[in-house]
């Protein structure tokens, strides 16, 4: 397999979500790959109903079972963030890099994972083995899990290794997210006219100012769970910000409608439904003005990974990169509460991604020696179990 060749040509593939382009166009490139790998596949098809009445969202398993072996689901998803202002969708190798939307988030990782299954693909594997390939990670995926988790069982207790990952170390929990959408109500009217409206705008600059205070107080707390040391920091954090801003639809027309956005992290030892009693607390506190919360995400927190797989994967990182370590990722996912929570997983997690590839920012890149070390990396843990 001329591996590079094949993820140029998955990068070429705009899996963009929104709107979630192109899905079955990839899946249906990958699936006969992993047959030539020995692996029997299924590629199946969401119903509406797990996927919030988004059409066409595919998924595809790929299998190498092996009864009384321990389980094994190695996870990745192909959608990608959408890009703006540059060629995201034609994939360039420069300087030890290949640069696109997807090369390092994620990609690259789906493909050093190929890079070890194809090496293997003619000899018995010490797992029962599966690969599960998914949509719309970059959306949310909670209800497409519980949906596929019928065609992966058994999956209490199993072993799942998240590809959709850092490089270097070997991850082992995540933060969890607090997602909410909050429209503020006012009255519309000519802008002259002020005094016969309500500003709806205006009137959101008191709620953003406690949403601030909260914050000031959030991001002191730190987890005991370390993170990568690239990333500046030494301990998992809190985080809360306000990321957008919807009001208004002309100069001269006061607003009768803005809507707040904002993104909560949570480490492994808070509780999610704690943390939204605190919003709602902080937003009930400012008053005279009209709101209302109009969605929510949930993805629960959950406490860290722990045993010998873990620590037999740091040390063949060790082995073949020269650096490891047992980290938390400053990242968020629906697979860390599924198979943490109703799997009763262990997840762990080893990727691609490093802080100076840009994940879901314009030049992405991925570096080609961590594409080929996370291969080696995995064949050797299939090898020496």
């Amino acid at each position: 397999m001329d591996y590079l060749k094949v993820l140029q040509d998955i990068i070429s593939i705009d899996n963009s979500v929104p709107p979630g382009s192109n899905y079955e166009k990839t899946i249906d490139y990958l699936e006969p790959l992993f047959n030539r790998m020995n692996f029997k596949t299924q590629k199946l098809k969401i119903p509406l109903e797990y996927t919030d009445g988004r059409p066409e969202r595919f998924a595809l398993i790929c299998n190498r079972r092996v009864e009384g072996k321990p389980r094994l689901i190695f996870y990745a998803h192909i959608d990608v963030v959408p890009a703006e202002g540059w060629d995201a969708f034609k994939a360039v190798i420069r300087d030890g890099k290949i640069y696109g939307r997807g090369a390092a988030d994620m990609k690259g990782g789906l493909v050093g994972m190929m890079i070890a299954l194809e090496e293997l693909k003619d000899k018995p594997l010490p797992y029962d083995t599966s690969v599960l390939i998914t949509t719309d990670e970059e959306y949310n995926q909670a209800d497409q899990l519980r949906f596929l988790t019928g065609y992966l069982e058994p999956v209490l207790g199993a072993n799942v290794f998240s590809l959709d990952s850092s490089a270097g170390f070997a991850g082992i929990a995540n933060l969890g997210l607090l997602q909410m959408d909050i429209i503020v109500k006012g009255k519309s009217v000519h802008s002259a006219m002020a005094h016969m409206g309500e500003n709806a705008i205006e009137k959101s600059i008191p709620l953003l100012q406690a949403l601030l205070r909260l914050k000031t107080q959030v991001v002191k707390r730190k987890s005991k769970v370390k993170t990568n040391p690239d990333t500046g920091l030494v301990l998992m954090e809190d985080r809360l910000n306000i990321n957008m801003i919807k009001g208004g639809i002309k100069t001269n027309i006061i607003p009768d409608s803005c809507m707040i956005s904002i993104d909560r992290r949570l480490i492994p030892e808070e509780d999610i439904k704690e943390a939204e009693r605190e919003i709602l607390a902080t937003l009930r506190s400012v008053p005279d003005v009209y709101w209302e919360v109009i969605n929510t995400i949930r993805i629960p927190s959950v406490p860290p990974t722990t045993g010998d797989i873990v620590e037999r994967l740091s040390r063949i990182i060790l082995e073949i990169t020269g650096t490891t370590g047992q980290y938390g990722e400053m990242g968020s996912g629906d697979l860390t509460a599924i198979a943490g929570i109703e799997w009763k997983a262990k997840l762990f997690e080893l990727g691609v991604i490093r802080p100076d590839c840009n994940i879901h920012g314009k030049g992405e890149f991925a570096y080609i020696k961590d594409i080929e070390d996370l291969g080696k990396i995995i064949n050797r843990f299939l090898v020496n179990n």
